[in-house]
């Protein structure tokens, strides 16, 4: 049986609001899929740390593209385009009610090596580790917190 996505390319943190994800050589970088519905609007903001536990947290102001939608499949993904910030604004419409944003590892100031996004309403995250740098068994797969 042939392996599939989930270690093999992808590790997934379904929970990840305010939640500290590795990136220390076990993938190549994190997409985060946010979602609050109702066309309520949100801010998420990223961060990055040294550990899991957060030390020298500090605001990560890359951000400089996200894109929105729906999130239910019935349309097609937005391109939004900001200058460089910690921080992605989604508004109170239908139309932005998903967002996605993407870290790469490269992005992290030197010595970091976690990063989190976190809603200041009740947006839901799910951190997707990508390119992964070790395929393995989804049961193998290291914690993306620890």
């Amino acid at each position: 049986m042939s392996q599939k996505a989930l270690g093999r390319i992808i590790n997934v943190t379904p929970a990840a609001d305010g939640v500290w994800i590795a990136l220390k050589g076990a993938a190549a970088g994190v997409t985060f899929s946010c979602f609050l519905t109702g066309a309520a609007g949100d801010t998420y903001t990223l961060q990055e740390a040294k550990d899991a536990s957060g030390t020298g947290a500090q605001n990560l102001a890359i951000i400089t593209e996200y894109h929105t939608n729906t999130g239910n499949g019935t349309d097609a993904w937005t391109r939004r385009t900001q200058a460089a910030a910690a921080t992605m604004v989604t508004a109170a419409a239908a139309t932005q009610n998903a967002a996605v944003v993407e870290v790469e590892g490269t992005s992290l100031s030197d010595t970091y090596k976690y990063v989190k996004l976190t809603s200041t309403g009740a947006g839901a995250v799910t951190a997707i580790q990508r390119d992964l740098g070790t395929g393995r068994a989804p049961a193998n797969l290291p914690a993306m917190g620890v």
